[in-house]
């Protein structure tokens, strides 16, 4: 894991991580009625799985995207499991090592 330059190549917390954000896109994606916010929620899923497909991302990054889709979503219940799996996810990666 730790000589993982690519984020494709095997890391599960990148595995892990993509699946949870994929899991909450799609639970996104049939929700019934408006949801003020789901743009950003969407936005910022696709960037979640953008920055664990290219390599290792930057913990504050993610961290800023977990606060941004938790505030758009955080009042939804029904996504509320698949919200704490990406939250557990992103913890996974703790604080990765500077360049």
């Amino acid at each position: 894991m730790a000589g993982q330059v690519n984020g494709e190549e095997g890391d599960t917390r990148v595995q892990a991580l993509r699946g949870a954000v994929a899991r909450l896109r799609r639970q996104l994606a049939v929700l019934p009625g408006e949801l003020p916010d789901r743009a950003v929620a969407d936005d910022e899923l696709a960037a979640l799985d953008a920055m664990v497909s290219h390599g290792l991302p930057e913990v504050p990054r993610l961290r800023r995207s977990l606060l941004l889709i938790a505030g758009a979503v955080g009042s939804v219940s029904a996504l509320s499991p698949a919200l704490t799996e990406v939250r557990e996810g992103i913890d996974s990666f703790g604080e990765l090592p500077r360049g």
